[in-house]
């Protein structure tokens, strides 16, 4: 499974976890302006804004799992098994398959806003990308410093929600998600007052008791929580260093490791890799499950009016420092 979070500090940044029990050779790939784009249902698209994030190319194209363009609207489709209906081609309607959703927003959409508009057009469909890659069952999560929204294609129809915690994560439906969030309403980062009686002389013995009943298992409703929590409590600097580093401490709170998920055989999900990107500077980092140290890829040091994509793979050897040479 997986999680998506937003950040804003002096810059908005923009990322997601993802978990998972293999790795598909995810890269990290820079599609510059004059990528050609060719959408199954919808023609092609010869000039658009770059972009930058992991995807898994085939084909010579990206199937983008996370990316943020240069305008700094960020979008990441995050698994959402047995729910995600989509439809096929509807005359009168953007037909777009589910692999073709990210660089569709990003490649024309500078704002939420923006992307708001296109979404009221939009018809998700169950194309596949080949006969070895079906129409994966996804939601989205699409970010930008004037706001969020989480798009769910369900059985009733399209379903667009702003989203102003900023989270997202998989399933149940994010309408459910959120409605759970009342039953935290108690959950604090301050010492938490007595209120089970009066009559008793009851005190905290610790710190941390404030968030006492905040969710620590690793599923998506308790990974929603945790994650909605974390963020909106965060507090750091406004420094990039100070920033980036908040961010993945945010997304660290609902990390898996090998071992707590066992999905059969001697399979185990775990954090395949965490990304954060500064929207607003398109610098992608991210880290990977073996190597926690901070990787970053500039999209601004890329010829960005250049026609072919550029890929960098993932670093995933562990990087240790000796300090003591």
């Amino acid at each position: 499974m997986c999680t998506a979070a937003t950040y804003q500090t002096k810059d908005f940044y923009f990322g997601r976890t993802l978990d998972n029990e293999i790795s598909y050779g995810e890269e990290i790939v820079v599609t510059p302006r004059r990528f050609r784009f060719s959408f199954r249902n919808m023609g092609a698209l010869d000039q658009h804004y770059a972009m930058i994030g992991t995807a898994h190319v085939a084909e010579g194209a990206p199937l983008y799992y996370d990316a943020v363009n240069e305008k700094g609207l960020g979008m990441a489709g995050l698994n959402f098994p047995g729910n995600a209906v989509y439809r096929k081609a509807a005359e009168g309607r953007d037909n777009v398959a589910t692999f073709e959703f990210i660089p569709w927003i990003l490649g024309r959409c500078g704002t939420v806003r923006e992307a708001g508009a296109l979404l009221e057009r939009i018809n998700l469909t169950d194309t596949p990308f080949s006969d070895t890659l079906p129409a994966a069952g996804l939601h989205w999560i699409i970010a930008g410093k004037d706001g969020c929204l989480t798009v769910e294609s369900l059985e009733a129809g399209l379903q667009i929600y702003d989203n102003p915690v900023g989270i997202l994560t998989n399933n149940p439906p994010f309408a459910f998600q959120m409605f759970q969030l009342n039953n935290y309403m108690h959950v604090s980062p301050e010492d938490p007052e007595n209120l089970f009686s009066g009559q008793l002389p009851l005190g905290v013995y610790c710190k941390g008791m404030g968030a006492l009943g905040l969710p620590g298992d690793l599923s998506s409703q308790s990974r929603f929580v945790r994650a909605a929590f974390t963020k909106l409590n965060s507090v750091s600097g406004t420094s990039e260093a100070e920033s980036v580093s908040q961010f993945f401490h945010i997304l660290g709170s609902v990390e898996q490791q090998r071992g707590c998920c066992h999905v059969g055989e001697d399979k185990y999900e775990i954090t395949i890799y965490t990304s954060c990107c500064n929207a607003d500077k398109g610098i992608y980092y991210y880290t990977t499950y073996e190597n926690s140290r901070i990787t970053a890829v500039d999209m601004h040091r890329e010829e960005l009016d250049a026609e072919s994509i550029i890929r960098y793979p993932m670093l995933r050897e562990p990087q240790i420092k000796l300090q003591n040479k």
